[in-house]
């Protein structure tokens, strides 16, 4: 389960691949879109992400009560009118995909529909992402899977049986490397329900590379998430949630960002592996533990008796484990008080 997205390898077996989503948090500004790019990657992140859609390919502009949002962050909001504020207009694209090649990261984008992986695909796109909103969208799958390149799905509000017609769509389509994401798609996420322990069940029903993508408050998720196997880590990002985005609220800012690379990566080289090793770390310390040593002057021929020797530190002795083995032998030699205990001390 490992594969490479612009030569940058993905699986358990390498750091996290952080991706900053700049979904609408440029605010229809292209040199703020430009900026995000240059602060994802000084901040260390693998990946820039956007959204490919226009509010016409999202919804139609209708003021019927199906198209209004009640309650949440975008309460009182038509569709149309929210994914026209939040589109990143197809003009853009180019300049942006240039930019983010210059600067050395590697831009991909989430589609919504057809259009938008023709316009990705004549731009290069190394990868594509699918929306939890868009995973039963079984169409656009295949559309995003025929061209082959890398998946990402995230999984949020799907069920165990949505998210298999999405990974066999894929799979039939043409997708060999796919990443699935556990996702709750509440923005903000509450931390208590981020059920990140979700990611093992996906891998093991679908034996696929797993991540997180992120909507909860800060980075612990996310932290937590690399620590239980997640490969890719998907968090929203914004140069400041003071320009109040759309998605500003829930998104983190340059610091945040380099901090949470940072964190993971220290998560990840923390797992090691699973074999009983010491450490190279500890071998200095060996010397401090527990050995047996002589605490009184003694002569040879001398019965050793529990009074002549402790268990006590460092640990250039025989083992503690040794002790009543050595009650009652006999000193072939004399031996000094802080002499280490050694089986050539004994006659026999």
């Amino acid at each position: 389960m490992t594969f490479s997205i612009s030569g940058r390898k993905i699986g358990a077996s390498f750091k996290p691949y952080i991706i900053a989503e700049v979904s609408a948090n440029h605010n229809g500004d292209l040199a703020k879109a430009l900026q995000t790019i240059d602060a994802a990657a000084d901040a260390g992140a693998s990946a820039v992400k956007i959204q490919t859609y226009t509010a016409d390919t999202m919804t139609i502009d209708c003021d019927l009560p199906d198209f209004q949002i009640h309650g949440g962050l975008w309460d009182g909001y038509k569709l149309y009118d929210l994914y026209k504020w939040a589109e990143t207009p197809y003009e853009w694209h180019k300049a942006m995909f240039d930019h983010a090649n210059a600067r050395g990261i590697t831009l991909f984008s989430t589609p919504f529909d057809e259009s938008a992986v023709e316009l990705l695909e004549s731009l290069g796109a190394p990868a594509y992402k699918v929306a939890s909103f868009e995973l039963t969208d079984i169409p656009l799958i295949r559309c995003i899977a025929a061209t082959g390149k890398p998946m990402i799905m995230s999984t949020g509000m799907a069920s165990l049986e949505e998210v298999t017609e999405a990974v066999e769509a894929a799979r039939a389509s043409g997708c060999t490397d796919l990443v699935l994401l556990h996702c709750i798609s509440s923005y903000p996420a509450p931390m208590e329900q981020a059920n990140i322990r979700q990611m093992a069940t996906l891998e093991k029903e679908f034996g696929v590379t797993v991540g997180l993508s992120d909507h909860t408050l800060g980075t612990v998720a996310s932290v937590a998430a690399v620590s239980l196997g997640a490969c890719v880590i998907e968090k929203h990002f914004t140069l400041s949630r003071e320009d109040k985005g759309p998605d500003s609220e829930f998104s983190i800012e340059p610091h945040e960002l380099k901090q949470l690379v940072e964190d993971a990566n220290n998560a990840w080289a923390a797992l090691g592996n699973d074999a009983f090793t010491r450490q190279k770390a500890e071998e200095p310390n060996r010397r401090f533990r527990r050995s047996l040593y002589f605490v009184k002057d003694l002569p040879a021929g001398h019965i050793v008796s529990e009074n002549d020797i402790r268990r006590i530190r460092p640990g250039f002795g025989l083992a503690p484990k040794y002790y009543d083995d050595v009650i009652g032998r006999t000193l072939s030699d004399s031996v000094s008080r802080g002499t280490p205990v050694q089986w050539e001390a004994f006659d026999e």
